[in-house]
């Protein structure tokens, strides 16, 4: 049973349904069409309603939701990493 959504194909982040316990393996299905899912196993625990990362996010790299950069990475985030504001900076509030 899925755990998390994905909104777009474009996406980096998983929205997480359900709290994730470290070391978890994750379905994530992709909202568009829920039969098409990743699995990616978190690295630590992770609130429902907060992202885990699908793939690896450099620092400086743009993180993507709903198909759209959010924000931008503020250290290196790995796949299955918890995505919130300790590693991102918001691109709503940004002058850049």
């Amino acid at each position: 049973m899925p755990k998390g959504l994905i909104h777009s194909k474009n996406d980096n982040v998983c929205i997480l349904t359900n709290d994730v316990k470290k070391g978890e393996e994750v379905i994530c299905a992709y909202l568009e069409n829920p039969s098409e899912y990743v699995i990616i196993k978190s690295s630590e625990d992770i609130p429902l309603g907060h992202k885990i990362a699908l793939s690896d996010i450099k620092s400086g790299e743009k993180v993507i939701k709903y198909g759209r950069p959010i924000g931008i990475a503020t250290k290196d985030i790995f796949a299955g990493n918890h995505v919130h504001v300790h590693n991102i900076k918001s691109m709503r509030w940004s002058k850049k």
